[in-house]
């Protein structure tokens, strides 16, 4: 069997809590024919991310730490750029998706050659946590735009497990740096990618108390970058 080697993107902000443990979780993992590269970005955390992740380097491959907060954009920009694995896999540093999942995002990779798998919430999952209408609302908009412009049949197009050939887009050329990013990643690699599957995955989804980030108010500049990647180059 080839064997295939994976650059684990792991951007964290203020995330002392679990990091650690999400790291070791990463760590744990074992495939067949499959090598991880676990590159964490941290963004300026004003908590004891860094000196937690100092205490623990057997937990990662490689360290970036960031003079300042600029957003999970920068920061995945930085780490996309120290990767040097065949494909790209973004895992949060909260506990909301497990890496115990890397086995089923693997396997079209593996068997079937995919160059772009989606995980998604959406597709029967062992288990998800309830979580906010509105959110739902808005991935599920989200998602149908996609896949109204890109021809598409995505169910959940902004879970965080994203994987795609390193070589299908450039960290240079990507342009956002904020929630909208995601979108433009999968744009550019989905219009060169000609193997696409998707995945389900289970999420335990943190409430805004918890530490959610995201709103449902954020789908509009997702909407317009999903727009304008269409028809731009």
């Amino acid at each position: 069997m080839p064997s295939v080697s994976v650059s684990v993107i792991v951007p964290a902000y203020n995330e002392e809590k679990t990091i650690v443990e999400v790291l070791r979780q990463v760590r744990a993992q074992s495939i067949d024919g499959v090598s991880f590269e676990v590159i964490v970005i941290d963004d300026g955390s004003r908590d004891a991310t860094v000196a937690t992740l100092e205490r623990h380097p057997d937990l990662y491959d490689v360290l970036v730490k960031q003079p300042q907060n600029g957003g999970k954009g920068a920061a995945v920009i930085a780490g996309l750029k120290k990767a040097t694995g065949d494909y790209i896999l973004f895992q949060d540093a909260d506990l909301e998706y497990s890496p115990d999942e890397y086995k089923d995002l693997l396997y079209p990779v593996t068997a079937f050659g995919a160059e772009i798998v989606m995980g998604s919430r959406f597709m029967a999952p062992k288990y998800s946590r309830v979580q906010y209408f509105a959110n739902k609302i808005g991935n599920r908009t989200i998602t149908f735009i996609f896949d109204l412009f890109f021809n598409a049949t995505f169910t959940d197009i902004y879970s965080c497990y994203l994987l795609y050939k390193r070589d299908l887009v450039d960290p240079d050329e990507l342009i956002s740096f904020k929630w909208e990013q995601h979108a433009e990643i999968l744009c550019r690699a989905f219009k060169r990618a000609k193997i696409v599957y998707e995945v389900p995955i289970s999420y335990h989804g943190r409430s805004y108390a918890e530490g959610k980030k995201i709103r449902a108010t954020d789908i509009f500049p997702v909407i317009g970058m999903i727009i304008r990647r269409r028809f731009g180059k």
